[in-house]
């Protein structure tokens, strides 16, 4: 087996000593809302049967997946936040962490998963659908949250949130909080 194109990665759950290193790849991202290093050691001791690591050959963390079931929905993972470090080659390392919360999900009965996107994150919208095709999953989108409820961001512009709801098709979609087009990607 050849491991010189792509190494091999272990997904497991998060403990909360991957705190600080998750903590560092929120930063370095430069696109994701960073938050305290706290959270990150609560997140990963609270949450961590609905969150996901990527470790490599080292044992080193190069990519995480927060999530969580959502209160008052048991059918609905919500992935929060994920990364993939920058300096490692891992096409397809996002879309195998969520298939691997998705199946852990589906084992306490939730059958859809959303999470959030801002509307210029191109990337990661591909591979949301991506996800969503290889599990047979329809993509619903909306505006969960516009640029004016992020009070304080004015500085860095921060730009709506869109909801992808990825659910089986005979799943009814959320009813939309606003009124909103769908949101596709554009070929630019």
């Amino acid at each position: 087996m050849n491991n010189s194109h792509s190494p091999d990665f272990t997904l497991r759950e998060p403990r909360p000593t991957d705190a600080p290193t998750v903590w560092r790849l929120v930063r370095e991202s430069e696109i994701l809302d960073t938050n305290s290093a706290y959270y990150y050691n609560l997140w990963f001791r609270d949450f961590a049967g609905t969150s996901v690591v990527a470790t490599d050959e080292s044992g080193r963390v190069v990519g995480f997946v927060t999530a969580y079931v959502r209160p008052g929905r048991p059918d609905t993972l919500m992935a929060w936040q994920s990364a993939v470090a920058p300096d490692i080659n891992a096409p397809g390392l996002a879309v195998r962490m969520m298939h691997e919360l998705a199946d852990r999900a589906a084992g306490r009965g939730a059958t859809c998963v959303e999470t959030t996107v801002n509307p210029g994150n191109r990337p990661v919208a591909l591979m949301l659908r991506k996800f969503a095709q290889e599990r047979g999953l329809d993509v619903h989108t909306e505006v969960l949250f516009a640029a004016e409820d992020f009070p304080g961001d004015e500085a860095h512009g921060h730009l709506p949130e869109v909801l992808y709801r990825m659910s089986p098709a005979a799943a009814t979609p959320t009813a939309p909080s606003r009124a909103v087009a769908p949101t596709t990607p554009s070929a630019r």
